[in-house]
């Protein structure tokens, strides 16, 4: 698959070819997630104009920050959180696709969010 994903708009309507996905919200944000546990994997994240944020475990965050930093990064805001920004002009778009997959089959296989009482 050719294309760059460089907007919110690309990079979500990839997330949505995915399987069992649905557009949601994740604090209050655009989201992409899992619909059977309601995990979120992409999302507009605090730095839309530049990035959005892959939910993803902490180890591949770091090896994709290390191998690929002008892809994926951080904010202090996300360090030591299971998400990496992935900035939309990207010179390598498939291996962001492939970062997607990954992201979206790890939140397939998280557990269902429990809704917090209010």
């Amino acid at each position: 698959m050719s294309g760059a994903l460089d907007s919110w708009e690309a990079a979500r309507d990839f997330a949505l070819t995915l399987p069992g996905t649905e557009l949601s919200k994740h604090y209050g944000k655009p989201a992409v997630k899992v619909a059977a546990n309601g995990r979120a994997f992409l999302g507009t994240g605090r730095e839309g104009d530049t990035s959005f944020v892959l939910h993803i475990d902490i180890a591949t965050a770091e090896m994709l920050m290390a191998t690929g930093p002008e892809t994926f990064w951080q904010t202090p805001h996300y360090e030591g959180y299971a998400a990496v920004l992935v900035r939309y002009d990207t010179p390598d778009p498939e291996r962001v696709r492939d970062t997607i997959r990954l992201a979206h089959e790890q939140a397939a296989a998280m557990k269902p969010v429990v809704k917090r009482k209010r």
